[in-house]
């Protein structure tokens, strides 16, 4: 039985409205600063991201490639802890770099399943190392000639996917590139992640997927850091 999506969006937004009200009733009368709103995510962009062309095959052994969901940086700017995207990069890059390695950052269009980005960034990656990173958070290391649901690492809690993670995914990946066998990154685990924001995960996934686009390549990025 298929789901209707405008359905889907409707119980999840009754949901997050009955999450806020609860939180209302919680606070008695005691005034708090504004929260972020973690799902539309539109404020506090501080990279700029410029398109460069289609990510060709790299050539050096030395990279390690990122990509990005489609609504990464663009329409969606943090996680879904509001994890601020350029700081994401920060530490990914951060953690590749310490490793001696070079990057590329691609934006990838067709699809917006984490596995799927992961390895299509890795085929196109000079040491066959990719990573893919969702708007909301979750990460995969991914090798070019492992099958797209069969990956090296994969981070699926992105609730509890932290600065210090990202830096580890970077190393790790980088790692990888250079045919070594590091340790995993350890995963922090919490059975109440899943029902505490499984509906606005959701909605996340639902904004990141209307700006997939079937018929567009992979697009390189320069990324500035503001």
């Amino acid at each position: 039985m298929s789901i209707d999506e405008n359905l889907l969006r409707s119980v999840i937004e009754e949901v997050l409205k009955e999450m806020v009200t609860e939180n209302a009733v919680e606070s008695n009368s005691v005034k708090e600063e504004p929260k972020q709103d973690t799902i539309s995510n539109n404020e506090g962009k501080n990279l700029e991201v410029v398109e460069i062309g289609e990510l060709k095959k790299g050539t050096r052994s030395n990279e390690v490639v990122i990509g990005l969901a489609p609504a990464f940086a663009n329409h969606q700017n943090k996680t879904i802890v509001g994890i601020p995207h350029d700081k994401v990069l920060k530490e990914v890059i951060a953690g590749i770099e310490e490793e001696g390695l070079s990057y590329r950052i691609a934006k990838v269009y067709r699809t917006s399943d984490v596995a799927f980005i992961a390895h299509d960034v890795a085929k196109l990656s000079g040491s066959g190392i990719g990573i893919g990173i969702q708007s909301k958070g979750t990460t995969v290391i991914h090798q070019k000639d492992l099958f797209p649901l069969t990956n090296l690492e994969l981070f699926p809690q992105a609730p509890l996917i932290d600065l210090d993670t990202f830096r580890q995914i970077g190393k790790n990946a980088a790692k990888y590139a250079k045919n070594e066998s590091p340790a995993p990154v350890p995963a922090k685990n919490d059975q109440m992640a899943r029902p505490k924001y499984q509906a606005i995960a959701a909605l996340l996934h639902i904004k990141e997927t209307e700006h997939v686009d079937r018929n567009k390549k992979p697009q390189e990025l320069k990324i500035t850091f503001k």
